[in-house]
């Protein structure tokens, strides 16, 4: 029984699940991009692979008409987080703040979210699941934070209440 037991362990340390992993043949075409222009703001972004196959999020933030965010979303099909305890992302920043968020069905009006900050380097960017938050227009609201058992939608958000460009380098993006 002992072993049994060190065996399921050692399985669900090694095991995962990948989200998404980029490469020179992945197709981006579900990625979307979701700036403020939605409600009259003026920053810009754009959504595409680089010459070694990583997803480039990049743009510039812009406070103009009350404006100050851009994302970039990926609607999967439903993925059942039960066996996962969080979310491990391989990427390189530009040393600047980003969230993270997730939903666990597309059509909820609220996301759960991480912040999470970058280096210049390439890093991994560890999220526990239980950590996220749930998050309405900025503001978190009062619901306990992310114990679903499914992922649905993805989304990186940079709105550091600043006028600055950023670039966000994505390689993998996975459960664990």
């Amino acid at each position: 029984m002992k072993y049994l037991f060190i065996t399921i362990i050692l399985f669900s340390m090694i095991i995962s699940k990948t989200i998404f992993d980029f490469n020179k043949t992945t197709n981006i075409q579900n990625w979307v991009i979701v700036n403020d222009v939605v409600m009259g703001g003026k920053s810009t972004s754009t959504f595409k692979l680089n010459a070694d196959g990583n997803g480039v999020f990049a743009g510039e933030i812009s406070l103009d008409n009350n404006g100050g965010f851009s994302s970039v979303r990926y609607r999967l099909l439903k993925i059942n987080t039960k066996a996962y305890s969080k979310i491990v992302i391989k990427l390189k920043g530009d040393g600047k703040k980003y969230q993270f968020r997730i939903k666990s069905n597309s059509s909820d009006y609220y996301p759960y979210i991480a912040t999470f900050s970058t280096s210049e380097e390439w890093q991994e960017i560890e999220i526990p699941l239980k950590d996220m938050y749930p998050s309405f227009r900025g503001r978190r609201i009062n619901q306990p934070n992310f114990s679903g058992d499914y992922i649905e939608e993805i989304r990186f958000l940079i709105g550091n209440k600043k006028n600055e460009k950023f670039k966000l380098v994505l390689d993998k993006i996975v459960l664990k």
